[in-house]
C-alpha cells in the first residue's frame, strides 16, 4: 500500500512523534510512505531512512495556496492509496484537494480538543464530507468536536495515541549519566517537563508552581526539553520569580527517553492538551507523574498519575510536593504500574492496527 502522510509541521510535538512512529511501523510491514510537512523544518523525523520527507514551504498563510498545488502534484505522482493527515491546516489541505484531484482513501485525524475558534471549526464542518473518515486521539476530544459542531455525531471516531514502549524505556545508564551531566545532587529532586515552548503548554503556571515549591524549602531542579516562541518571555519570568539557578531550558533534544530516566517526576502544565503523548511516553519510562486535567490526559493516566486543575499553580505546586514527599520505593512503584498501564493500553502496535482498518474500508 502506498501511503500518504501529511502533518502541519514536523516540530518537537505529539502529533509530530506520532506521525514519524506510525511512517517507521508502516515501512516495517513492507507499506510505501512519504510524509509531507506544512511548515518549518523537520526536527522529528522517522527513523528509517527510505521514508521521504517533503516539505510544502509554508512560512505565511498566503503560502497555502502554493503548498495545495505542491500536495496535488505529489499526490498526482505519488498515487498514494490513502491519505492520513494530521492537524487542523493539513487536515483541511488534504480535503480541499480530494477536489480536483481522485484520493481513494482519506482518513483525517484531529489532535486536540479545539483546534481553534469558531471559524475553524466552521471550516471542519464544511468540509467534512470530504473525508471518508475523521479520528480525534481521545474521547474526550471527539465528545468535544461533535459539541462545537465541527462534525456530526458518527463522522468521527476515537483511536487513541500510541507509543513505541520500546524506545521509551528507563534505563538506569541513561540516569546516572544525565544527572552527572545536569549536576544534580543525591539530596536534589530533578524534575523534567517536555513540549514546544507555546501557550497551550502553560509553562508560566510550571514556573509559578516551582516558585511556591522552592518558597516551601523543597531541593528541586527543574529541566525543561523544548523549543518555541515564548523562551524570551519565560526566561524573562525564571529571572522574576528568582530562578535562575532552579529551572534549565535544556533546548530540543534527540534522547527524551534518557533524561526522563535521569527524572525524579514529570510534569505536565497544559491548559488544554488533545491526548496527552508525551505523558504516556514519561509513564513508559516508569516515571511519576504530576499532570493538569486537560483534554484526555486524564484517560492516559487512569488512577497511576496524580491529576491537578489546569491553570492554578498552588494546586499544581501541592501535587509536586505531595507525590515527591512520596518514599523511594513508592516512587519506583507509581513508575511500574504507570509503565503498565502504557503497555496494557497505548501501545503503538495497536494504533497501526486500528489505522489500518481505516486505511482498508470501503466504507465508513
Amino acid at each position: 500500500m502506498k501511503i500518504l502522510l501529511v502533518i502541519t509541521s514536523l516540530g518537537m510535538g505529539g502529533a509530530e512523534n506520532l506521525v514519524v512512529n506510525l511512517a517507521d511501523k508502516y515501512v516495517e510491514q513492507g507499506h510505501e510512505v512519504i510524509i509531507a510537512y506544512a511548515c518549518g523544518n523537520a526536527v522529528v523525523t522517522p527513523t528509517n531512512e527510505n521514508i521521504k520527507l517533503v516539505s510544502l514551504g509554508v512560512s505565511h498563510y498566503i503560502d497555502f495556496f502554493s503548498a495545495y498545488f505542491k500536495l496535488r502534484t505529489l499526490v498526482k505522482n505519488f498515487q498514494p492509496d490513502v491519505i492520513h493527515s494530521h492537524m487542523i491546516h493539513s487536515n483541511l489541505l488534504a480535503r480541499l484537494i480530494r477536489l480536483t484531484t481522485k484520493v481513494p482513501r482519506l482518513v483525517c485525524t484531529a489532535h486536540n480538543t479545539n483546534e481553534g475558534g469558531r471559524l475553524r471549526m466552521l471550516a471542519y464542518r464544511m468540509t467534512d464530507g470530504l473525508a471518508d473518515i475523521s479520528t480525534n486521539v481521545s474521547q474526550e476530544a471527539t465528545d468535544k468536536f461533535v459539541e462545537l459542531g465541527a462534525v456530526t455525531a458518527g463522522r468521527m471516531i476515537t483511536v487513541l495515541n500510541g507509543i513505541n514502549t520500546d524506545s521509551f524505556l528507563f534505563s538506569i545508564e541513561k540516569r546516572i549519566k544525565y544527572r552527572n551531566q545536569f549536576k544534580i545532587n543525591n539530596d536534589e529532586k530533578l524534575i523534567v517537563a517536555v513540549g514546544s515552548l507555546n501557550p497551550r503548554k502553560d509553562y508560566s503556571n510550571l514556573l509559578n508552581a516551582i516558585s511556591i515549591i522552592v518558597a516551601n524549602k523543597l531541593n528541586v531542579k527543574v529541566k525543561i526539553i523544548g523549543d518555541g516562541p515564548l523562551k524570551d518571555k519565560l526566561l524573562q519570568l525564571v529571572e522574576e520569580l528568582n530562578l535562575t539557578g532552579v529551572v534549565e531550558f535544556v533546548g530540543i533534544s534527540r534522547d527524551v527517553p534518557g533524561m526522563m530516566s535521569a527524572s525524579d517526576l514529570f510534569v505536565l502544565s497544559s491548559s488544554f492538551e488533545g491526548f496527552g503523548l508525551v505523558v504516556a511516553e514519561a509513564m513508559s519510562c516508569e516515571r511519576p507523574v504530576v499532570v493538569t486535567d486537560c483534554g484526555g490526559v486524564k484517560e492516559v493516566v487512569g488512577d497511576v498519575g496524580k491529576l491537578v486543575a489546569p491553570k492554578n499553580s498552588d494546586d499544581l505546586a501541592k501535587g509536586i510536593i505531595e507525590i515527591l514527599g512520596k518514599s523511594e520505593q513508592e516512587l519506583q512503584q507509581l513508575g511500574k504500574q504507570g509503565r503498565q498501564r502504557i503497555l496494557d493500553e497505548y501501545s503503538l502496535d495497536y494504533v497501526v492496527e486500528q489505522y489500518m482498518n481505516l486505511y482498508n474500508r470501503n466504507t465508513v
